[in-house]
C-alpha cells in the first residue's frame, strides 16, 4: 500500500509522542513493504533530509504560531498529498480531521487518530476549546476511520458521539538501553534520582511535582525533563524552585533520554489530560518504577504494575515518593511488572500490526505476514 502520515511536527523524532508513534508506525510499515511517505513541519525537520528507517519524508513550512502551527500544515500537506494518490492516509490530531473529508473525495481512504481530549488543556484559549470539541466531531464524520489510544477515549466517543473507534494503543520498545553518559553528563548516579519527563504545561502538573517533591526528605535529586514552545511563563515559574535538588535539564530524546528513564529510582508520571501517554507506556517498557497520577488513562495503562497517587494531590504524591525514597525494595517487584505488561500489550510490532490490519481492510488488500507476531 501507498501510505501517508501527517498532522505531526514530523520524523525523527524529536519532540513528543504522536512524532514517536509516527516514526515508529511508519518505519514499521515500510519494513513490511508499504510505501510510506511521513510530512514534516521545515521548523522541526530539515528540508535536506529524505528519508529516515526506510520512510520518505516531505517537510513542508507551516505558521510557527500556537494556533495555526498544526492546522495550517496539515492543510498544506493534504493539498500536497493529493496528487501523489497514496491508498490511505493517516491524519493524527483530531484538530486536523476538519480536513479529512478532502483526500476522501479523490479516493483515498482516511483515518484519524484522535489522541485524547485536547480540548481540556489549559493553554487553549474558549475558542481553542471550541475548536477542538467541533474537532471531535468532525473527526467521527468526515474520516473513513477513527482509532483511539485508550479504552476510556474510545468510550468517550462512544457515549458523546455514539461513535464507534478503532482502539490501538501506543507503544514501547523492551530493549534496555547500553551505557549511561546521559547520567554522567547530569552528574547523577543509578537509582539515586527521581524522574520526570513531559512537555512543561500546566495540565501536566509539572508543578504538583515540585510542590510534593520539597516535602520530601532525600538527599537524591528531582529531574524534570522536558520543555514546551509556548509555555515561557509557566516555565519560568518552575524554575523559580529553591530547592537545589531540583534540575531543569530542558528536552532529552534518544539513547540519552532512555538511559535516564531505565536508571532512576522513580519516574513520576503527573499528566492529567490525553489518552495513553507515550512516556508512560515507555517507562514501563524500560522497567521503571512508576509513581502516577490516578486519572482513568493512567490506571488503565498501569493496571497493577505502578503505584497511583490520589488525583492532583500534592501531599500524597509526597507521601509516596518519601515512601519510595525509603523502603525501594518495597516495590522492587513492580519494575518487572511494569515491563512485562509492556511487552505483551504496548509492543510497537502489535502496534504496527494493527494498524496494517486497519489499512488492509480499507484499502482492500491482503495484509502482509510477518511470521512474527
Amino acid at each position: 500500500m501507498k501510505i501517508a502520515i501527517l498532522g505531526t511536527r514530523g520524523i525523527p523524532a524529536n519532540y513528543g509522542g504522536f512524532e514517536t508513534f509516527a516514526e515508529e508506525c511508519a518505519a514499521g510499515l515500510a519494513a513490511r513493504g508499504h510505501d510510506v511517505t511521513v510530512y514534516g513541519r521545515s521548523h522541526y525537520v530539515s528540508r535536506d533530509l529524505r528519508s529516515c528507517r526506510g520512510v520518505q519524508l516531505t517537510v513542508l513550512p507551516t505558521l510557527p504560531w500556537k494556533y495555526a502551527d498544526t492546522v495550517v500544515h496539515t492543510l498544506l500537506s493534504v493539498l500536497h498529498a493529493i496528487p501523489r494518490r497514496f491508498d490511505a492516509m493517516l491524519i493524527c490530531n483530531a484538530a486536523n480531521s476538519i480536513f479529512a473529508w478532502v483526500p476522501r473525495i479523490f479516493g483515498t481512504r482516511v483515518i484519524v487518530n484522535v489522541d485524547g481530549i485536547e480540548r481540556l488543556r489549559r493553554k487553549w484559549s474558549w475558542l481553542g476549546r471550541a475548536y477542538y470539541r467541533l474537532s471531535e466531531y468532525l473527526s467521527t464524520v468526515f474520516a473513513d476511520e477513527i482509532v483511539t489510544d485508550a479504552r476510556c477515549i474510545e468510550q468517550y466517543y462512544r457515549d458523546t458521539y455514539r461513535a464507534r473507534s478503532e482502539f490501538i494503543p501506543y507503544g514501547a520498545s523492551t530493549e534496555m538501553p547500553a551505557g549511561d553518559s546521559a547520567l554522567k553528563e547530569l552528574g547523577l548516579a543509578p537509582r539515586e534520582y527521581f524522574l520526570y519527563v513531559s512537555r512543561l504545561e500546566p495540565e501536566n502538573n509539572a508543578h504538583l511535582l515540585v510542590q510534593a517533591f520539597e516535602r520530601v526528605r532525600t538527599p537524591r535529586k528531582l529531574l524534570v525533563v522536558g520543555s514546551a514552545p509556548y509555555a515561557r511563563e509557566y516555565i519560568r515559574r518552575l524554575r523559580e524552585t529553591r530547592d537545589p535538588r531540583i534540575a531543569f535539564p530542558g528536552a532529552i530524546y534518544g539513547v540519552r533520554y532512555r538511559q535516564l528513564m531505565a536508571n532512576a529510582l522513580c519516574y513520576v508520571h503527573a499528566t492529567e489530560v490525553g489518552g495513553s501517554h507515550p512516556a508512560l507506556i515507555e517507562a514501563m517498557g524500560l522497567a521503571s518504577l512508576i509513581v502516577a497520577n490516578a486519572t482513568p488513562e493512567n490506571a488503565e495503562v498501569l493496571q497493577d504494575t505502578g503505584i497511583l497517587y490520589s488525583r492532583n494531590d500534592v501531599s500524597d504524591l509526597a507521601a509516596r515518593l518519601q515512601r519510595v525514597n525509603d523502603c525501594p525494595e518495597e516495590f522492587a517487584h513492580l519494575r518487572g511488572l511494569a515491563r512485562q505488561r509492556a511487552s505483551s500489550e504496548y509492543s510497537w510490532n502489535s502496534v504496527v500490526d494493527r494498524y496494517e490490519r486497519l489499512f488492509t481492510r480499507l484499502v482492500g488488500q491482503r495484509p502482509h505476514t510477518t511470521g512474527a507476531h
